[in-house]
């Protein structure tokens, strides 16, 4: 008889284990899928994240080979006559208007660091990624003063370009950025300098409010292309005449 109570109590203890293996091995795959273990469902991430980097540096490889048959045709075409030589330096004028081409040349950099940290505390101050309309109202200025190219944080500054705030960052072009902004502009330096940093002007704000600035003039700067595709969908080109 006793050997029987033994019996059942085990019986009983068993089944009692099976139910919470079942209910454990139930809960891990809702969690991490179904036959995978974290460790592997890890592993199948990384594989998945390494395709889809490879997919993308193999986009923009093919995007990089267009652009240069695109620049070996129309110098080829250029060099058949004073008509197409033309044509070629007016597009290669307009895609530098649009972005389209990577620029270099004097100009200057400023660069905008948020307050020492002992000053961060303070009733006044605020990171410059929340500035929104003082970075919009630098890029202006520069505008004004001539500037034949601008970038903020490497990213060019076109009339497609985004600026928007995101979280504790901001997004320009779609890309991810954060302090310190750094903004360069291409055009004469001391132009460029003048209109920024004058008694009153942009930079002596931004220093009154213990921003730390720094402003120099460069002999070359490099400004990269816009790298997005605009389409145009809604447009068309008017015809000659048309009302």
């Amino acid at each position: 008889m006793k050997n029987l109570k033994e019996q059942m109590a085990l019986a009983l203890v068993s089944i009692f284990l099976g139910l919470i293996l079942s209910i454990q091995f139930k809960t891990i795959n809702k969690t991490v899928g179904e036959g995978v273990l974290p460790t592997q469902r890890a592993q199948q991430l990384a594989v998945e994240l390494k395709k889809i980097q490879g997919e993308r540096d193999l986009q923009l490889k093919r995007l990089e080979e267009l652009e240069t048959k695109i620049k070996q045709y129309e110098k080829g075409e250029a060099d058949k006559n004073v008509y197409a030589e033309n044509l070629y330096k007016d597009t290669l004028k307009y895609r530098m208007l649009a972005g389209y081409v990577d620029l270099e040349g004097p100009g200057i950099t400023l660069e905008i660091n948020d307050p020492p940290i002992d000053l961060q505390f303070g009733e006044q101050y605020s990171p410059i990624v929340d500035e929104l309309d003082i970075i919009l109202q630098i890029v202006s200025i520069l505008n004004a003063a001539e500037a034949e190219a601008i970038s903020i944080n490497d990213q060019r500054y076109t009339s497609y370009t985004e600026i928007v705030r995101a979280g504790d960052h901001i997004e320009i072009n779609g890309v991810s950025t954060n302090s310190p902004i750094v903004i360069k502009a291409i055009g004469d330096p001391s132009t460029l300098e003048s209109a920024l940093a004058f008694k009153g002007g942009i930079v002596w704000q931004l220093e009154n409010y213990d921003y730390i600035i720094h402003i120099n003039q460069e002999k070359k700067i490099v400004i990269p292309k816009y790298r997005k595709i605009k389409e145009f969908i809604y447009s068309k080109p008017m015809e000659d005449g048309a009302n």
